[in-house]
């Protein structure tokens, strides 16, 4: 029993350490900070590691402590630039997702849509006929059905907003991207719900 209890709460430590370093140091893969940590306190047994969710619900927990009344304007101003862009984006069905899309988001985090092509040309036209200077790379994402691939991601500044278009493809509307964070289906919020969202309304993913 001493064991067990011991156990568990050096997963809580652990999940509360790599929370704060994903907070303050702007950490996004939860792998890569739980790893830093367990390293930093010598703690090789990965079975008392935490999983991806508990890391969620510490840095939940954890910006929700330390949510500051000056962030709410800044989040405000982010929810509305990402309205705006997902109305010049519509007609590739655009979903306002990660941290944006939280009851307690980072507003250090660019602002993040997930877009729907058959492919990626089809999105970089429409960034060229708009005149905006992109940059491309690559994210290695899982999906609801177990499947694993490489994704674009396209990223620019609108005024002084960072923006990055996750594109992904038509089939993704029923198999969606898995949240790096927690392992759930990451459906993100669409026109209506940024506009609840910003309108103080309680918003669900879906």
């Amino acid at each position: 029993m001493r064991h067990r209890e011991r156990t568990q709460t050096r997963r809580r430590w652990l999940a509360e350490e790599a929370a704060r370093l994903m907070a303050e140091q702007g950490i996004v893969e939860p792998e890569r900070a739980r790893r830093k940590v367990a390293e930093r306190a010598g703690i090789d047994d990965k079975r008392q590691w935490p999983s991806n969710e508990e890391i969620h619900a510490a840095l939940q927990a954890y910006r929700r402590l330390f949510w500051r009344p000056d962030q709410g304007a800044a989040v405000s101003r982010q929810r509305q630039q990402a309205l705006m862009a997902m109305r010049h984006f519509h007609r590739f069905g655009p979903r306002l997702s990660g941290s944006l899309a939280t009851d307690y988001p980072d507003p250090a985090q660019p602002v993040r849509l997930q877009l729907f092509a058959e492919t990626i040309d089809e999105v970089v036209l429409d960034l060229l006929n708009r005149g905006i200077r992109w940059r491309q790379r690559q994210e290695s994402r899982r999906f609801a059905d177990g499947s694993r691939g490489f994704l674009p991601v396209l990223s620019f500044l609108a005024g002084d907003t960072a923006l990055e278009l996750l594109v992904l493809p038509r089939s993704a509307r029923s198999n969606p991207p898995l949240d790096p964070l927690d392992e759930r289906p990451e459906r993100g919020l669409d026109t209506a719900g940024v506009s609840r969202l910003l309108a103080g309304e309680p918003v669900e993913q879906g």
